[in-house]
């Protein structure tokens, strides 16, 4: 595997010699360190933070947009998308397992009185005949019309899944002949694009709004990035402001996530042939239900069977073993995650391997 000369020399967490927990972990390189010391700063509510104007113009160009925005949290990306597309009373159809459903504390309804329609899948698609038979139409007065179809890219929770282009595409293609929005949760969207080797753009091609996070396997500390139309990023100002995520001198933080669209994504192809090594590790062990062939990038979803000693627990027990060996992971009811990124080189991915031989 490729190695990067930007990788973190700084010691990881007490007792943690490699720390799949997420992607979330990983910490500034010493030359992202040294970008964000050099960067010129303004305030950024102000609109006059250069580095905060730079990583917005490089992320939309790279996502094949007018503008983009700086956020704090992906979170915070995600729900404005929501809020710009779905008044309130409107609904929105979202896949079943997806972050903006599962992992934003009900933000859809509690901070844009959105509601949901689900659609579930064991890879992340979102079946077409299924949206559409959720899509509601016309001037009932009962029903909350549809106004935003949302797709996640990679899909996290099916085990950093990628979705197949011709898939979003046909998606696409409906819902703009419907009149609906579309966003894009690109959190990942980036391992997406080194998985399918094509360029960002291409990931992003027709989606009104794409989130793109800075601070997963792309290694910057904090922020994600909102892109789209112009008209649209400008109301996505106030809505930021509305939800607390205006930031002041956020060049410092900006010039980290520059720095990480610059010289970060690439090497991600090495997160996911570092994962695919650790699953072809683990399959065969005992208790682990696990099919390679569907880790398709840095994220290593694991199954362990229930009469299995370390799976009695829902795989407790298993996560309290590789910690004593110094390997951190996240995980319950039967089923765990090992996530690869900037921070976990050859040697971490040797030591999870052995930790998991000796820990079953």
């Amino acid at each position: 595997m490729a190695e990067t000369s930007d990788r973190n020399s700084a010691p990881r967490p007490a007792g943690v010699t490699a720390d799949l927990r997420s992607d979330t972990v990983t910490r500034p390189t010493a030359a992202m360190r040294a970008a964000m010391l050099a960067a010129p700063l303004g305030d950024d509510v102000f609109d006059d933070d250069p580095s905060v104007h730079g990583l917005q113009d490089k992320a939309a160009s790279l996502l094949g947009k007018e503008a983009a925005l700086f956020v704090p949290s992906g979170t915070m990306a995600n729900q404005i998308a929501v809020q710009l597309h779905a008044p309130a009373g409107t609904s929105a159809i979202f896949h079943a397992r997806s972050h903006i459903i599962c992992y934003e504390a009900g933000g859809v309804a509690a901070l844009a009185g959105v509601m949901p329609r689900v659609v579930d899948s064991a890879d992340g698609t979102l079946p077409l005949d299924r949206c559409q038979a959720l899509t509601a139409r016309g001037a009932d007065p009962h029903v909350a019309p549809t106004r935003l179809l949302a797709v996640e890219q990679t899909h996290n929770a099916c085990g950093g899944r990628v979705l197949p282009l011709e898939h979003t595409d046909a998606l696409l293609g409906w819902a703009a002949a419907s009149g609906l929005g579309t966003h894009l949760d690109g959190a990942r969207a980036a391992n997406a694009a080194v998985a399918l080797g094509v360029p960002l753009q291409r990931i992003a091609r027709g989606f009104d709004t794409v989130s793109l996070c800075l601070s997963k396997g792309l290694g910057a500390p904090v922020g994600s990035v909102l892109a789209g139309r112009r008209a649209d990023i400008d109301r996505a100002v106030r809505i930021r402001k509305r939800l607390g995520g205006g930031m002041r001198q956020a060049g410092l933080l900006a010039a980290a996530g520059t720095h990480a669209l610059a010289h970060h994504v690439e090497r991600l192809a090495d997160d996911h042939a570092r994962a695919r090594a650790f699953a072809e590790a683990i399959a065969e062990l005992p208790g682990v239900r696990l099919e390679p062939a569907t880790v398709q990038t840095n994220l290593v979803y694991f199954e362990l069977a229930s009469d299995h000693p370390m799976g009695v627990d829902g795989g407790v027990a298993l996560l309290a073993a590789l910690a004593e060996r110094g390997v951190a992971m996240t995980g319950g009811g039967g089923r765990l995650r090992a996530a690869f990124h900037l921070d976990v080189d050859d040697d971490g991915l040797a030591l999870s391997i052995a930790a998991m031989r000796a820990a079953l």
